[in-house]
């Protein structure tokens, strides 16, 4: 029997996998192409996540429903399992609508202007020099433009990384549950095999949180590297504590659907910000690869008969 303490140690380690991929952010001087496949393998990798999710939460779904058509189990079952994967969807979806549109827009509108701001002054300064060098403000202009945009692309790569992280610290707290519930069931070894599982898939979806950073200017801080990585892996560890609470297939399915709501999400802001940077076809090849990526390491929870 497994120890309550070796469970939590377990499943902070498939939670904090999450940081082997976090290194791929810090990679400098990367072309378009090449960071437009990264941010494509990423959204392959999450786009299998939304196939997985949906999968185990609709099986559970339709698991009810035919309980209810046979006459073997309560009809109010099967309509609160309904609700509950329609409700998550909501949640995931249209909360991070509204929490992007309320918070993070405001949130990084406001950083961005003070930042500009101090870069402005500062640049102003250093103008005014070249201006008395050359008699010109030509080249001060475009230095400052250019500069300008630089700034604005890390914003938004910050702000893209942020909210990825945050839809897969969604899908890995339904991840934590499975595992809780698993050992409350008393189904250790397929607890043990989901830890395994889950935690090479949180390996990969260090790819996700760090595609949208690569290749900019500045390294990114390490201080928010490690923010993101708790944002994204720690959901797993705090869903292992609450699983083992309990078992419940409403709030099972209520939090898969939910990850997947947000997966979706983040998936299409990715997509956006990638056709920005590469073609349709470098894209397509990307999300293939990610893709492929996430069936294979799915293969260690399947040919373990979970």
């Amino acid at each position: 029997m497994m120890e309550y303490w070796q469970l939590l140690l377990l499943g902070s380690i498939a939670g904090f996998t999450i940081f082997l991929g976090l290194p791929l952010a810090v990679l400098q001087n990367v072309n378009p192409k090449k960071k437009g496949f990264l941010n494509a393998f990423a959204i392959g990798i999450l786009v299998f996540l939304i196939i997985d999710v949906f999968g185990h939460a609709w099986q559970s779904v339709g698991i009810a429903a035919q309980g209810a058509f046979a006459g073997k189990s309560p009809l109010g079952n099967a309509v609160f399992d309904l609700l509950a994967m329609f409700g998550g969807l909501a949640i995931g979806l249209l909360g991070l609508v509204f929490y992007e549109s309320r918070y993070m827009m405001s949130k990084s509108g406001h950083n961005s202007t003070a930042t500009m701001k101090s870069f402005l002054r500062n640049r102003q300064e250093a103008s005014a020099k070249d201006v008395v060098k050359d008699g010109s403000g030509n080249k001060a202009s475009d230095g400052s433009q250019q500069e300008q945009h630089l700034l604005l692309q890390e914003i938004n790569a910050y702000k893209l990384s942020t909210m990825i992280a945050i839809g897969i610290g969604a899908h890995n707290f339904s991840e934590g549950l499975a595992i809780g519930q698993s050992y409350i069931s008393g189904a250790i070894g397929l607890a043990i095999l989901l830890i395994i599982g889950f935690g090479s898939h949180n390996a990969t979806e260090g790819f996700g949180i760090a595609g949208p950073l690569t290749g900019l200017v500045r390294k990114p801080r390490i201080r928010f590297l490690i923010m993101a990585g708790l944002i994204g892996g720690g959901p797993t560890f705090v869903g292992t504590i609450v699983g083992s609470f309990w078992n419940s297939t409403i709030a099972y399915v209520l939090f898969l659907s939910m990850a997947g709501g947000a997966l979706v999400y983040v998936s299409m802001l990715m997509y956006n910000s990638g056709r920005r940077q590469t073609t349709n076809n470098i894209m397509m090849v990307g999300i293939f690869v990610g893709l492929c990526t996430g069936f294979v390491t799915d293969l260690i929870v399947t040919l373990g008969g979970a």
